[in-house]
């Protein structure tokens, strides 16, 4: 663990604040749900919760399958982060931040196909600059948009068809009545 410096109070009603700065570099927002962690010391450990990284192994399972059927890299994120990937630079890609507009892609709850010279364009994550097109079907849990499933291709020629959205759209509905159960 790493020292802050940073020391809070308990109120009366239990809580602590978690220091602004602290959150923004966290990326923890209004809303989002921690888990509680406590070892054996006495110590309190705070974590992003991510629903779907309950699912992270069946998750990498399924962009196993998907990418063998397409040819293509699959990656399935929640709202921080890559959880689960399949296909070519699998290991570069994996827990890798994702990118702000793909951030406001799940919020938009948007299906995206949109190749890298289009406007509609949203790079899963601020590095993965090498991709040409992309598939990006939103997960929906509960009716919260929780992550997305994203189909990319590195190859300028080879142009998405109908099947390519219609697959990530299906492994994301699929993902999010997972979670419901």
């Amino acid at each position: 663990m790493k020292a802050t410096g940073i020391v809070r109070r308990i109120d009366e009603l239990g809580r602590v604040v978690i220091p602004k700065e602290i959150r923004r570099t966290l990326r923890i927002r209004e809303g989002d749900p921690l888990e509680i962690f406590t070892d054996r010391k006495g110590e309190i450990i705070l974590k992003k919760y991510s629903p779907i990284g309950e699912l992270s192994t069946f998750a990498g399972q399924y962009a196993e399958a998907l990418s063998q059927t397409t040819g293509h890299v699959v990656c399935i994120v929640d709202k921080d982060q890559i959880i689960a990937a399949s296909g070519g630079g699998r290991k570069d890609i994996l827990n890798q931040p994702i990118s702000p507009k793909l951030e406001e892609t799940i919020e938009e709850r948007s299906l995206v196909v949109a190749d890298k010279q289009s406007k509609n364009y949203r790079a899963v994550a601020p590095h993965l600059d090498e991709y040409q097109q992309e598939v990006i079907a939103p997960i929906i849990c509960q009716g919260d948009a929780i992550g997305a499933v994203a189909i990319l291709a590195k190859d300028k020629t080879q142009t998405f068809t109908e099947v390519e959205p219609k697959l990530a759209a299906a492994a994301a509905n699929f993902l999010g009545k997972q979670m419901e159960q």
